[in-house]
């Protein structure tokens, strides 16, 4: 297996805070992004953009990673 770069960890936490987003979102209808930064506000929209990026860099990379 091999080391996980700066940029996997980054992408891993992101992509770990979006799916801890959801699902607080499936079970308690609460977004934690949007309380901490506000309903759809230019950091909070920044947040997502993060997330999303990060999860397509994993999913071109967590295989070439093995």
């Amino acid at each position: 297996m091999k080391k996980m770069t700066t940029l996997d960890w980054i992408a891993f936490v992101l992509v770990a805070v979006g799916a801890l987003n959801w699902g607080l979102v499936g079970i308690f209808e609460w977004d934690l992004v949007a309380a901490i930064f506000g309903d759809m506000s230019a950091l909070s929209r920044v947040i997502y953009t993060l997330v999303g990026v990060a999860a397509v860099y994993r999913i071109f990379t967590i295989s070439s990673k093995e």
